[in-house]
């Protein structure tokens, strides 16, 4: 355990008070000390922050940033210059100078967090913190990989791991008109897929997935398919039918295929990082216009003075999403 001083802005930046902000699959990588990607133990861990803005540094207007504002937060911010970073996409920056919550900078499992006013974007005033942290990464990263995927609407859509991104896949495939077909190897998370808009689930373990699809699609196999548990990319593709569409945000995630084995079926394959500034606020509209329970993926709420309790449990990996809670 370290203490911190309560940070202070500098120009251009705001310090947002906490109020809810998620644990994310990656942080056991700094947990576990298995990081490979930067972080380390002298940076407070969190790249789901939610809150309102505590103080302002000096060059921060009104129209930027306001004390007392809900906001949630972007949580990437680069050169500002160049083509990705003034689209909306500073985590693919050019000049490779970026900087990432918990990895570059500190996060938010803290009181207090500082950032550059840019990476603000306001939280709705129909959503809670807790959405707007789940929007900040997880929640998000669904909503990006279905926005790559294009038009769902009346597609069988299938959708690999029911974790937090599996299950908000799950929730937007659904609320954007398509059939959607749950896979996982527990059937708490399928119990839990079929709450939020999953017409029909598999349990992997317990049945031959490419059989079960068969019989749920006539033999055509899956339209559209959303891989999230970052190790089921050999089964999606083995359950990806001809012109089938397929996205994998989770990692590791090792896909491979020969291409004289697959190249008829003409298949569209890719993957998505997340999602920019501009759709991270096209998803928290899309939630509030939908009325979707994105509240309802936490499992679990824990106070900072429970934070070791609270990664013992999430180390775990059993089941449920945590968040804290300030």
């Amino acid at each position: 355990m370290q203490d911190f001083p309560d940070p202070e802005p500098g120009p251009g930046e705001v310090v947002v008070r906490m109020r809810a902000s998620g644990m994310c699959g990656s942080d056991l990588h700094f947990y576990r000390g298995t990081a490979s990607f930067g972080g380390g133990k002298d940076t407070i861990q969190g790249h789901e922050p939610c809150g309102e803005v505590h103080a302002v540094g000096p060059g921060v207007t009104a129209d930027m940033a306001s004390v007392g504002d809900r906001v949630m937060i972007h949580h990437y911010w680069g050169c500002d210059a160049c083509e990705h970073c003034r689209s909306g996409w500073p985590q693919m920056c050019d000049r490779e100078n970026g900087h990432t919550l918990s990895i570059t900078t500190h996060g938010g499992h803290a009181p207090y967090m500082v950032v550059p006013a840019r990476t603000l974007l306001p939280l709705p005033d129909a959503l809670s913190y807790k959405a707007g942290a789940a929007i900040g990464c997880g929640t998000g990263t669904a909503w990006g990989g279905i926005k790559r995927l294009g038009n769902i609407g009346g597609a069988t859509l299938v959708v690999m791991g029911q974790g937090l991104v599996g299950l908000s896949g799950t929730m937007f495939a659904s609320a954007l008109g398509a059939r959607v077909i749950a896979v996982d190897v527990r059937d708490a998370r399928l119990d839990r897929a079929r709450e939020f808009g999953a017409s029909e689930v598999i349990n992997s373990a317990e049945v031959d997935l490419t059989e079960a699809m068969a019989d749920l699609t006539g033999g055509r196999g899956a339209e559209v398919i959303l891989e999230t548990s970052g190790v089921a990319g050999a089964d999606a593709l083995k359950i990806l039918g001809k012109w089938g569409r397929a996205c994998f945000i989770g990692l590791p995630g090792d896909v491979s295929f020969r291409t004289e084995q697959q190249y008829k079926k003409q298949w569209t394959l890719m993957t998505s990082w997340t999602m920019s500034t501009i759709e991270q606020a096209r998803c928290a509209n899309f939630v509030v216009a939908h009325q979707l329970p994105v509240d309802r993926i936490f499992t679990h709420s824990w106070s900072l003075d429970h934070a070791v309790e609270a990664y013992q449990w999430f180390d775990e990996q059993a089941d449920g999403k945590g968040v804290f809670e300030f």
